[in-house]
């Protein structure tokens, strides 16, 4: 993977096709989050966090060592204040929260709740300048409103739903509401900064997040659940690493290579690929085929996603802005 170079443009320049790839790559990564509390289902969704981050904050603190001085004086306290938050809102909570999902409600109602991101990223992102407006987004609004109605229907409503299940609803939807404050405020922090590589913001996250999750630890030792065999603790070791790698690693790389090749109404569209492979990936380990209701709800995602795709690329043609004369920022 080759570094990237700062962004120095003074003003904000889309690549739909080139986004839309990053964002095709991240959510196959991500896609496979969603096995991880399945994997582990011993230990707790605490627990699960704090392996992850762990793994993430040693391997990110080992790559960015060589740079550290001068990274550290090019950020200012308000940069600072950001990568805490962030990593807060995007992996610490988050994670905990999607685990608790998984664990109660399963891969594919957790997934596709997540799915729905789009509705409020796009809702906040219709107010920057220059954005896609809301009436001209509507057709895809209102496919994911549809979609959110028939998770909702089966969550609580459908036959073999239990309280279980309803609670698993309940905790998706949180985990969405954190997500999507990740979402909106990393792609407005990424526009904003001229001194970081794209490289190093993901790093720099990942050494914040591991430090949020040794702050953890004391709580999860307070809390027990700790009375495993050293298979057990193996296995979970294994996990968290991969999942630190493959996941927050590499996929949290492509997201922020594609936050600043697509505008913020389009961003949030992006987190369907996840959608997407997780419910793939769901399927396939629980050797089932996917419900009427799962169907219905992923195929209006999919419609959404290709609507709003569409309207921006008008969009982008009409200003005359839609690739990049020379590529700077390579993953």
């Amino acid at each position: 993977m080759a570094l990237t170079e700062p962004n120095n443009q003074s003003k904000s320049i889309h690549n739909i096709p080139l986004g839309t790839l990053c964002g095709v790559g991240a959510g196959a990564l991500w896609g496979l989050v969603f096995l991880a509390p399945e994997l582990a289902r011993d230990f707790t969704p605490l627990q699960l966090a704090i392996g992850r981050f762990l793994a993430y904050g040693i391997i990110a603190a080992t790559m960015i060592a060589p740079r550290w001085s001068t990274l550290k004086s090019s950020l200012k306290k308000e940069d600072w204040q950001t990568l805490f938050w962030l990593s807060l809102f995007g992996n610490t909570l988050y994670y905990i929260l999607l685990a608790q999902a998984v664990q109660s409600g399963g891969i594919a109602l957790t997934s596709l709740v997540i799915g729905f991101l789009p509705v409020a990223v796009t809702i906040i992102g219709s107010r920057d300048k220059g954005a896609v407006s809301l009436i001209a987004l509507l057709p895809s609004l209102l496919l994911c409103g549809v979609g959110a109605i028939c998770i909702g229907w089966q969550a609580f409503e459908a036959p073999g739903a239990t309280h279980q299940t309803s609670m698993g609803f309940l905790w998706a939807i949180f985990a969405l509401l954190s997500w999507t404050t990740y979402a909106v405020w990393n792609s407005r922090s990424l526009r904003r900064l001229n001194t970081v590589s794209i490289h190093d913001w993901n790093l720099l996250m990942g050494v914040a997040t591991g430090a949020e999750a040794s702050c953890l630890i004391p709580l999860a030792v307070i809390r027990g659940n700790l009375n495993h065999d050293i298979m057990s603790w193996y296995w979970f070791g294994g996990v968290s690493a991969a999942v630190a790698i493959i996941a927050s690693f590499f996929g949290n790389a492509l997201w922020n290579r594609m936050s600043r090749l697509v505008p913020l109404t389009m961003t949030g569209q992006m987190i369907l690929f996840e959608t997407l492979f997780a419910l793939i990936y769901g399927f396939v380990w629980e050797q089932r085929w996917p419900r009427p209701g799962e169907i219905t709800a992923f195929i209006l995602i999919v419609c959404s996603v290709v609507t709003c795709v569409s309207t921006h690329r008008k969009h982008n043609n009409k200003l005359g802005n839609v690739t990049i004369p020379s590529q700077k920022n390579g993953v």
